[in-house]
């Protein structure tokens, strides 16, 4: 390894960050600049952040506004392929690494850094998704990854690092829960979930009511959908991201958007979460809504296709690759005719598509219908079903011949 003169460092002012700054400048002997990713997390989880990173020793402190980008340049275009990993989780923590590395690396650009570093363990899957992001952007940047170098092995032993260098940090002893949060979710990890027959406890989740104590009146909100990106909410146009924060509001409040989940790391290891995505999660009911009346069959097969690999392709962090760019111009070509108008309702936890409709729907209440029409003669089945089960028929009258 050359030696590095300036790193930046992914840095959230939690208890891990807080502690890399000065590990940093005593292992590697280099100054060190903060670099501080807005997608949305909450106010609250930026309050002092600066003055706390430069307590802790960092040179300089950048917060880069990223919660527009976020949702335009990542989360649509995701949900235009229709991924969902392993069927159930929305790629909440996935969809924003890249465009936190791409941050952090123009950060690193801009200050004439030599490094990049960042607080990821070396158990989880962002560790992965950040340094492959790295390698795609910046292969000239040394990445130093401080869990999987130092000694420092619980939080009691990062909190007395901290204190024998006077250096303040609001940490406890004691964390319950490890959270990820931004503009489309928050995830939860540890405590009681670590052991899948545990329910999780009320104090779990953050973002949404429980369901039980939803409203007991149904809630429903109408989605302009324009080529498979929600436009409007209620009447009224907005940004994605202000679609995003209207519907969070909303849906949170019904208790919508809960998962609990055992997934499969990147890594090899499975993990239990804990994943509450309220907005998202009607955002997804609206797309599949409109979906249904747009696509064809064959369409529909082959986008199920693209969904499932490019959720893999988004959870393993390559998204600053061919393939990603690949996939994202299939979807696209799918969403042309994907504009349109879905009613949802919401009810304690639940969001259901009850109205949907599209100028370019392929659906025909003509040929539907039950009723006498002028439009399908159903005796024209028998000669299709004959040569679409001829393979069938082949071969049992071959199994009678033998």
């Amino acid at each position: 390894m050359s030696e590095v003169k300036k790193v930046v460092l992914a840095y959230s002012g939690g208890l891990d960050t807080s502690a890399i700054v000065p590990w940093l400048k005593e292992n590697y002997g280099c100054e060190v600049v903060a670099f501080v990713a807005d997608v949305g997390q909450g106010e609250e989880e930026l309050v002092g952040v600066e003055e706390k990173a430069l307590a802790s020793g960092a040179s300089e402190c950048h917060i880069v506004d990223l919660k527009e980008q976020l949702v335009s340049d990542y989360i649509y275009p995701t949900l235009q392929t229709g991924a969902v990993y392993e069927g159930t989780y929305l790629l909440g923590t996935s969809m924003a690494r890249p465009i936190i590395a791409k941050a952090q690396v123009e950060v690193a650009r801009k200050v004439g850094a030599d490094a990049l570093s960042h607080g990821c363990t070396g158990k989880g899957n962002d560790q992965v998704r950040f340094e492959s992001c790295f390698s795609a952007l910046a292969p000239d940047l040394q990445v130093i990854a401080p869990w999987r170098e130092w000694e420092l092995s619980s939080r009691e032993s990062l909190l007395d690092y901290l204190a024998q260098r006077q250096i303040p940090c609001s940490a406890s002893a004691t964390k319950i829960y490890s959270r990820d949060a931004n503009i489309w979710h928050i995830s939860h990890e540890g405590g009681e979930l670590e052991d899948p027959w545990n329910q999780p406890s009320d104090q779990v989740w953050t973002l949404t009511t429980s369901p039980e104590q939803a409203p007991d009146k149904a809630e429903y909100v109408s989605l302009l959908v324009e080529q498979g990106q929600v436009v409007g909410v209620n009447g009224e146009r907005y940004s994605p991201y202000q679609c995003l924060v209207k519907l969070n509001n909303i849906a949170a409040a019904h208790g919508v958007g809960r998962i609990d989940i055992v997934e499969n790391r990147l890594v090899g290891m499975k993990s239990r979460g804990c994943y509450e995505t309220p907005g998202g999660t009607v955002i997804m009911a609206a797309l599949q809504a409109i979906d249904e009346l747009v696509l064809d069959k064959s369409s529909r097969k082959w986008k199920e296709t693209l969904s499932s690999e490019f959720s893999h392709l988004v959870y393993d962090g390559r998204w600053f690759t061919p393939l990603k760019d690949s996939i994202l111009a299939a979807a696209q070509a799918l969403t042309v005719d994907a504009s349109g108008e879905v009613v949802l309702k919401l009810y304690k936890g639940h969001v259901t598509a009850v109205q949907k409709q599209s100028v370019n729907s392929l659906y025909s209440e003509d040929f539907a219908t039950f009723g006498e029409d002028d439009v399908y003669d159903q005796s024209h089945a028998e000669g299709f079903i004959r040569l679409f089960s001829l393979s069938s028929r082949i071969a049992a009258l071959n199994k009678q011949k033998s």
